[in-house]
């Protein structure tokens, strides 16, 4: 296979540096076509000379990057850089191999140019059926939103999407959720009201004032003179359910 080729989208200098210096370190395979410091050029440059990948960030004069990343969605494989945390699932919903957070972790970084290297190595039709699975479907106008499926998520230092059928609970402390997982805990920049608002009601019950469960991941329900718990399936976690939701599990 021939090496692939790239092009840096950023309109700071010191960052774009950064992230040259950081690709010929650590994969120095990749043959850099050229750079643009605004979106239209940066368009203008893909369209040219159609690389396989493309590192931009999302904030760019003209038109930015979620903007160009929908105009070449298809083309080649699209990486942000930036610095803003709020564009996550939207850089995603565009097909986005990943979305890295400044500044650059040689860690980081690391990962994102593995992943690049495992989606090059997929035939055109792979490639097609990945990218159609972010496609958002079609929806009558007048049809209410679907339930989120991902959540923007922080854990330590780093950005991730949670799949939200894998989140076996939501703890609250008011102004912030965090969401349990098999992988750990992840903290949401959502209040729990907010995050009720967006994610299935038939899947998720609230059972207390600051818990939310996933009944998916519900193994049983035990009655006991000091009320009624939830235990889940990992065999660890028992959940306190409030008597003011307790009647929603009397058919169980």
């Amino acid at each position: 296979m021939k090496n692939p080729t790239a092009l840096l989208i950023e309109d700071e200098a010191l960052p774009r540096q950064r992230l040259r210096e950081g690709l010929a370190e650590l994969w120095p395979e990749p043959q850099l076509l050229a750079e643009a410091e605004d979106g239209e050029r940066g368009l203008a440059l893909v369209l040219e000379l159609r690389p396989d990948i493309v590192f931009v960030d999302i904030r760019l004069p003209g038109l930015d990057g979620l903007q160009l990343a929908r105009h070449i969605k298809g083309l080649c494989h699209v990486v942000f850089v930036t610095a803003y945390d709020a564009h996550a699932l939207a850089a995603f919903d565009q097909g986005a191999v990943d979305y890295l957070l400044k500044p650059l972790s040689t860690e980081r970084l690391r990962e994102t140019l593995v992943r690049l290297q495992q989606r090059l190595l997929l035939p055109p039709a792979e490639l097609a059926r990945w990218l159609q699975q972010w496609a958002p479907p079609a929806l009558p106008a007048a049809a209410p939103a679907a339930p989120l499926r991902w959540l923007q998520a922080s854990q330590a230092d780093r950005l991730h999407l949670v799949m939200v059928a894998d989140v076996s609970h939501f703890r609250s402390d008011n102004k912030y959720t965090c969401a349990i997982t098999a992988d750990g805990e992840f903290l949401l920049r959502l209040s729990l009201r907010e995050l009720l608002a967006q994610i299935d009601p038939g899947q998720f019950w609230q059972i207390h004032r600051a818990v939310v469960v996933n009944l998916a991941q519900v193994a049983r329900v035990e009655r006991h003179l000091g009320g009624m718990d939830v235990l889940l399936k990992d065999g660890r976690t028992r959940l306190q359910v409030s008597q003011s939701f307790q009647p929603r599990f009397k058919p169980m």
